[in-house]
Order: C-alpha cells, then structure tokens, then sequence
C-alpha cells in the first residue's frame, strides 16, 4: 500500500492533470512612454493592463517595450519582439513615423500590426506591406472633412496651416488640402516644425503675416500646443482648429486660456457626458474609462483608448484564427491577419470598426464628434 503522503501527491497530481490547459499567445506592445510622444504613450502603456488575459482557451502574454519616441529604438524593439519573443501579433507604436519604419518587418516576419497612431499613411495606400497594418484610430480624411465642413458654415475663406514634418503632418496637409479646395477655401500660409521644438515663433509670424481666417495646427500630443500658444501670445486672434492628435486632457492643461475656443473632430469619448445613451460606443467607452479610473485614479486619454480597441480586435478574430494554427505558427498568424480584416460591426471605445481588404482602419462618421474647449473643458459643439 502506497504510503498517506505518497497517496496524497498522487492525488495532487491527478487533480492537476485534470485541469484544462492553455495555449499561449504572445503579444508585443512598442509605447512611447518617454520621450517627445510621452503624452501619447504613457496611458497607451497604462492600458495594457485593462486588455484581455484569456481569449477563448488561449492565455495572453503581453511583452511591452518601450522606443523613447525614437524610430530606430522602435525598429530594435519589434526586430526583438518578432525574432526573440515571437509573438503573434503586436500593437504600437505610437509616433506615425515610428509605425512607418517597422512596416517592412512586420510584413516580412508576418505578424499582424495593431497601429493606435494618427495618420492614415500607416494604411494607406494599401499595398503588400501595409496589409498587416491595422489602424485603431479614424482616418485623417474622415477627421478633415468635419473640420472643412464646420469652417465652410462658419465662413472661414483663408487657412493657414502647420504641422509636424513627419507622415503625421504631411498627410494631414494633403487631405486638408484637398477638401478645403473643394470648398473654396483657400490655405494662404503652410509651415512646419518637429515635435522637439521649443519655439515655433518664426513659423507663427509668417502665419500671421498672411493675415488667415482661421489656423489648423497638424501635431499629436503636447507638440499640437506649442503653435496655438505662440500664435496667441504673438495677437493672433482668429479661430484655431486642431486634429484628433490633440484629444488628450494634458491639451487643457497645458495650453489653460490660450486654447478656450479650439475646435477638433475626434472620437466621443472625450464627451461622453454629452453622447447620447443610444450611441453604440457609449457603453464600451463607459467600461474602458471606469477600468482606468479605477487602477489609476485618473481619466484616461483618448489614445489609450486606442489600445484598449486593440484588445477588442484581437479577442474578435483569435477565436477564428486558432481554427488554421496554433499560436506561434506562421498559420495563425496569417489567420489572424485574415480575421482581423473580416472584422464586422464591432463597437469599440471611439466607433464602428468594419474592416475589408480596402479598408483596414473601418471607422465611419461614427467615430466622429466636432468639440471644442469652454471653460477649460471639452464640451459638444452645437
């Protein structure tokens, strides 16, 4: 007879093989939490906590690096991701010009991208690269036209704009460009600057110089401040415009009285308060901004959002991915790809995402809300 302690182990031992078990998937995370594109990536980096730790029978590992803000550090942080960590998917970075310097090894090693980053040129054009890219913000183009379409009611006729000299700006330029032409309005000055300016004051005298109407300022996160500030202190009083880049609560803080009248288009989360209760994103939004409050006693910024959306892609398409593969194989991977661009009506914190091989951001004019800023606050423009 085997002895009480040796039955007891045995016990144990058959209790655990009786467990069910799980499969791992990786999953890489590239913030900026330091750096010019802190403001931007700090809570992208906080919200990775808030994501999904279990997809159907699969467990999920995340593995967060983070660039500084640095395009070559982003390039060494997937290379590590991909070849060492071999995860399955990733989600950053951040910066437009740091997602663009990893398109080619995310495609090459087949890894499917999750980019929670501005510019559509992460997407767009769609081509064999930038079909593992799949964008959680709203494109430029969908941003653009309600800005365009709030300054032609308000009879803005000149525009003077500047913006980052990066993707981020320069193709906010060309789809601003376009649209307002369409309306007849014409952009009189274009200047540019880098997000680790400290002064932009010779920018802003030529923007004042052309005397515009209003001003649209091209940037993410504390760089889209800079300009307005300068433009203010320097007399410049007419209507300042700004993009979803700078939908974040340090926007307030840092740019206080100065900024009282900015007008962006941007996801309702900013809002919520004001949104409709029968608004589709309303809900998830509510449970994503509960979740931060209560780990980190602060009101999250849209672009954690941005990350948290992520999540809600992947816990969508895994399921359909793991009929092809198991994680780890080149198979999942490109089911994953393939799932992840099947996505149909799923509500996430900012929209609607419907995905197709067109389309691989899926935001329509749900993912849109024009605001400004009263009293020191976002409120709906009405």
């Amino acid at each position: 007879m085997p002895s009480k302690a040796l039955r007891a182990a045995m016990a144990l031992l058959a209790a655990c093989l009786a467990l069910p078990s799980f499969a791992q998937m990786k999953i890489g995370v590239v913030t900026s939490s330091t750096g010019p594109t802190a403001l931007v990536g700090i809570p992208q980096k906080n919200t990775v906590p808030l994501l999904p730790t279990r997809i159907g029978d699969l467990t999920v590992q995340y593995i967060v690096l983070d660039d500084a803000s640095d395009t070559t550090q982003s390039v060494t942080a997937v290379r590590k991701l991909i070849n060492e960590d071999h995860v399955d998917a990733i989600i950053g970075p951040p910066g437009s010009p740091n997602t663009l310097a990893i398109l080619p090894f995310v495609a090459e090693a087949g890894v499917p991208l999750l980019a929670p980053v501005g510019t559509a040129a992460a997407v767009l054009p769609m081509d064999t690269q930038k079909k593992w890219v799949f964008k959680t913000t709203q494109n430029d183009d969908i941003i653009a036209q309600a800005l365009v379409d709030h300054m032609a009611l308000a009879g803005v006729k000149t525009v003077g704009f500047i913006g980052l000299n990066d993707p981020y700006g320069e193709n906010w330029h060309k789809v601003f460009a376009d649209l307002a032409a369409r309306r007849r309005i014409e952009i009189v000055a274009s200047e540019r600057y880098v997000r680790t300016d400290s002064s932009v004051t010779g920018q802003a005298l030529k923007l004042l110089a052309a005397k515009p109407d209003a001003v649209l300022i091209a940037a993410p996160g504390g760089a889209s401040v800079l300009p307005e500030t300068t433009l203010v202190d320097l007399g410049y009083r007419g209507q300042f415009y700004q993009t979803h880049g700078a939908a974040l609560p340090d926007f307030l803080k840092l740019g206080g009285k100065k900024v009282e009248g900015t007008i962006l288009a941007a996801g309702p989360m900013l809002v919520l308060p004001e949104i409709a209760d029968d608004n589709p994103s309303r809900k998830v939004a509510t449970a994503y901004i509960d979740a931060y409050r209560q780990r980190y006693s602060a009101a999250p910024a849209t672009f954690g959002a941005n990350v948290y959306d992520a999540g809600l892609l992947l816990e969508r398409a895994v399921p359909q991915a793991e009929k092809a593969g198991a994680p780890g194989t080149p198979a999942f991977r490109s089911a994953l790809r393939d799932a992840l661009e099947q996505t149909r009506d799923l509500v996430g914190t900012q929209g609607v995402y419907n995905m197709s091989p067109q389309d691989h951001s899926g935001f329509d004019e749900r993912g849109r809300v024009l605001i400004t800023v009263k009293n020191g606050n976002w409120t709906l423009v009405k």
